[in-house]
């Protein structure tokens, strides 16, 4: 018997990226493989007038849990049958999504997502994760 297999999607709270995760979730469902959202944040580096840089707690954390969450919601009726997971990571940029790609069959993202200056065709998370990813990857754009 073969084990079920993995799309990983990067969520980020864009519209690309829930374009992703619904592309995903149909593909999912054609091939019978379970869905592993990701979501990655990162500690700002940036530095008081003392310089010293404040811990922000749990807020970010807290912050991609509920964007990952929002994003769920949204799909919610296309989840059914299909086993949907969540994983939030610590880490900037197209990094976590390359590292968790180690476990995946597929990564899925937005071909843009909240990156300044629309990096023109696609954005620079997603050129990172295509080009370095351990897998296969779908990018998927605007309809």
């Amino acid at each position: 018997m073969n084990a079920q297999k993995k799309i990983l999607v990067g969520i980020d709270g864009s519209e690309n990226s829930l374009r992703a995760l619904r592309w995903a979730l149909a593909e999912a469902r054609v091939r019978g493989d379970a869905v592993e959202l990701v979501h990655s944040w990162h500690f700002p580096y940036v530095a008081d007038p003392t310089g010293m840089v404040p811990y922000p707690g749990t807020a970010l954390e807290e912050c991609g849990e509920a964007i990952v969450a929002s994003a769920l919601q949204a799909v919610a009726a296309e989840t059914e049958g299909i086993a949907v997971t969540t994983r939030i990571e610590q880490g900037a940029g197209a990094s976590p999504l390359i590292e968790a790609s180690r476990g995946a069959d597929l990564v899925v993202i937005g071909r843009r997502g909240h990156g300044g200056f629309l990096t023109l065709v696609m954005g620079s998370v997603a050129q990172q994760v295509a080009a370095h990813a351990h897998c296969p990857v779908v990018v998927v754009g605007p309809d």
